[in-house]
């Protein structure tokens, strides 16, 4: 049986909003809303295009999607789970949750709950979401209406850790709310549990670290990568022998992109930076993974000219673009880096993801994506950039002659003495 003193919305309908509509909807009433009528129209056909959720699931759920404001004025509880990009300055861009913020702002009544789940740096909550919902209610914090903040911890394409057995941080602007935040996700992470925190801040601090904690992992094993390949060492290799000490953390070098390792860092430097810190280590990682796409590129092009390929007008094809395997977020992926910098070098590129869709890649990147017409030539490289679970079945004997080399970004290449195949 459904609670019904609570009227659930959730706000932004992407990779962390739909899950999370979807698992309130089983125990409260629920509205999804999104301000992208093309995004609802897909969903009320069953169809999401991020792959999160089986449309028998969408069919079966009891979730009311909408683009219209007049459909959620009666809820009581308001989650935000709008995108928290970076801009080209690699500063935050907060106009979605501002905009999400203000919005809330016009509909909130007293005694009603708002939480917020993007990923933000701390003391955001608090010191730019809250007065724009203050200013267009004219409500006051604590007083007529409270506030909540639980971090999202979707991993976009895991079938393994979902939503459900996460555990979830949970946060308020007061005990009370706390409580109420502490109540509503108890009932969605049914195999896991939830965690208070003390405050706001510290809940949007534990976030943006753990994804900082992860990027400047990988920085590390990649600047290994750097130096081993100096050596004339496989990295690879390194790392399985290194990891057979108990303590040991197998991180895997490679491109760092998506909507969280290669962009929460950045909003907890900014914070630093207007709080009087000028953060060193943090950057530095953020550097040297932001600049592994060029490393990449032109180790190829060396590898090529090791061969006697001759670069200009070699063909090259790239195996995946988004930002991991197994999903279609094409989301920062910094694959579109290698490419344009072999693009430099006036190669034929093509581009083979089965994941993606092809008028997404146009509208965003400005690229057209090969079909599997692509199988039927001869290339001078092959870059393997995404390990999608499809490309380790294709046959790469029949796409490249004895002198074609063969990039595995990923290290996920069964060794065969009869390529070429190198691996980062």
């Amino acid at each position: 049986m459904k609670n019904l003193d609570n009227k659930i919305c959730i706000i932004g309908l992407g990779y962390v909003g739909f899950p999370l509509a979807i698992e309130f909807s089983k125990y409260y009433k629920t509205y999804g809303f999104d301000v992208n009528k093309t995004r609802i129209s897909d969903l009320k056909n069953n169809l999401d295009k991020t792959g999160e959720i089986a449309s028998i699931t969408i069919k079966e759920s009891d979730l009311n999607l909408t683009s219209n404001k007049d459909d959620i004025k009666s809820c009581n509880v308001f989650i935000i789970t709008v995108p928290t990009p970076i801009d080209e300055s690699k500063k935050p861009d907060l106009g979605a949750l501002r905009s999400a913020s203000e919005f809330v702002g016009e509909i909130i009544k007293p005694n009603d709950l708002v939480i917020y789940e993007s990923t933000v740096y701390p003391g955001c909550t608090r010191e730019e979401c809250i007065p724009l919902i203050e200013k267009k209610s004219k409500l006051k914090l604590n007083k007529d209406f409270l506030c909540g903040y639980s971090p999202e911890r979707i991993n976009p394409g895991d079938k393994v850790n979902n939503l459900k057995n996460i555990t979830k941080i949970v946060s308020g602007s007061n005990e009370k709310a706390l409580n109420m935040v502490d109540k509503l996700y108890s009932k969605i992470v049914s195999e896991a549990e939830t965690f208070k925190v003390s405050s706001l801040e510290i809940a949007e601090a534990a976030k943006v670290i753990e994804n900082t904690q992860r990027d400047l992992n990988i920085a590390f094993v990649n600047e290994l990568a750097l130096i081993f390949e100096k050596l004339n060492i496989n990295t690879k290799e390194v790392i399985d022998a290194a990891a057979t000490k108990w303590n040991f953390l197998p991180y895997k070098p490679g491109l760092v992109g998506g909507h969280c390792i290669g962009v929460d860092p950045y909003y907890l430097t900014h914070k630093a930076d207007i709080s009087g810190y000028s953060p060193e280590i943090i950057l530095a990682g953020r550097k040297l993974n932001d600049n592994m796409g060029f490393y990449i590129a032109e180790r190829v092009i060396k590898l090529m000219i090791s061969k006697s390929i001759i670069v200009e007008n070699s063909n090259i094809l790239v195996l995946g673009l988004t930002f991991k395997e197994n999903c279609p977020d094409i989301r920062n992926s910094k694959v579109i880096d290698v490419i344009n910098e072999l693009r430099e070098y006036n190669t034929n590129i093509d581009i083979y993801d089965p994941w993606v869709d092809d008028k997404t890649v146009k509208n965003v990147y400005g690229l057209s994506l090969s079909d599997s017409s692509c199988f039927n030539k001869k290339y001078d490289s092959i870059i393997l950039a995404v390990a999608h679970s499809q490309f380790l079945e294709i046959k790469l004997e029949k796409i490249t002659h004895d002198r074609s080399v063969i990039f595995d970004i990923k290290s996920v290449l069964p060794n065969n003495r009869n390529l070429n195949i190198y691996q980062l």
